[in-house]
């Protein structure tokens, strides 16, 4: 299969380009500079520059292709950065503008297939209950732009493609930008995330969420979860952390941080069992890491940065 991806040096796309090409397909890759190309090059890909929101650009590139995955985006580079809600305008302009051009361009080259990213947690607060794909949505205003790139891939279905939409849960590896926080909060005796310690919270490795995006290429049309087969309750997904990097049982945020720290505390404060059952059976996807609690430790052994 010839496949197009873009976000293919983010890191989702710079372990789903090598797996797209051990499986034998034929990859190009989207770049934005010569040494990002040079990057892909090496992982097997055919590096190109594109402009993601030149539609008629789009659409050259992808002639012949059978097959496109939108992994771009531009989340910003440091949890204090994530606060501020202009340092998200670039990720909604992707979001919103680039996948809608995408799409469109898409269809107009008569690719048979389009994956984009999305984000599983923007699904409202469930306590215990188990959360599927049609559970209600409640986006903060920070990631409302997700449900943006959905439709437009709705759109893509609708005009005679699959349109196949990856809601991914919190990405965790040795590479996060969350760790270096997460562990120097840990250092003090704090976890870094809020919520109440009986809060479920949703994640699944990158290594893991790689592996779905190959496997989206078998899944008929719609939306799916990314995410490890056991969500945890913050008490114990804290303490899988501090057991994996040596720490000491930590503190949970005090619950008014939730209450006054703005719509994006609030969001990360809700409890959120999400299910990838879906995925599961569309397509035989399953996580090698079916919890955090295996993956801190695993992430502990690769990461180089430990406390």
């Amino acid at each position: 299969m010839k496949i197009l991806v873009t976000g293919a040096t983010g890191v989702i796309g710079r372990r789903a380009v090598p797996l797209f090409v051990t499986h034998g397909h034929q990859v190009t890759a989207v770049g934005r500079t010569a040494e990002k190309r040079a990057q892909l090059e090496r992982l097997g890909a055919a590096p190109i520059e594109l402009d993601l929101f030149d539609e008629r650009a789009a659409a050259r590139a992808m002639a012949g292709q059978d097959a496109v995955v939108n992994l771009a985006t531009h989340i910003p580079a440091t949890p204090g950065a994530m606060m501020r809600r202009r340092a998200w305008r670039e990720n909604d302009r992707i979001r919103r503008e680039a996948s809608a051009a995408l799409t469109r361009a898409a269809a107009a080259a008569g690719v048979a297939r389009f994956i984009q990213e999305s984000f599983a947690p923007m699904y409202a607060a469930a306590g215990d209950a188990w959360i599927d794909e049609h559970s209600p949505v409640a986006p903060a205003p920070y990631n409302r732009s997700s449900l943006d790139a959905e439709r437009h891939t709705d759109g893509f279905t609708a005009l005679g493609g699959t349109g196949v939409v990856l809601r991914f849960a919190y990405f965790l590896g040795p590479d996060s930008t969350l760790l270096p926080d997460l562990l120097r909060l840990l250092k003090f005796g704090w976890f870094g995330m809020p919520g109440r310690g009986d809060a479920f919270l949703s994640a699944v490795t990158h290594d893991d969420a790689a592996v779905a995006v190959v496997a989206a290429l078998r899944a008929p049309a719609g939306t799916y979860n990314v995410v490890d087969d056991e969500p945890l309750r913050r008490r114990d997904f804290a303490d899988a952390l501090a057991d994996a990097f040596g720490g000491k049982r930590p503190w949970l945020m005090p619950p008014i941080l939730s209450r006054i720290g703005g719509s994006i505390m609030a969001l990360l404060s809700r409890s959120q069992r999400i299910s990838n059952r879906s995925l599961r059976e569309a397509t035989g996807w399953a996580p090698a890491i079916p919890s955090m609690r295996e993956g801190w430790r695993r992430i502990a052994a690769e990461s180089s940065n430990p406390t």
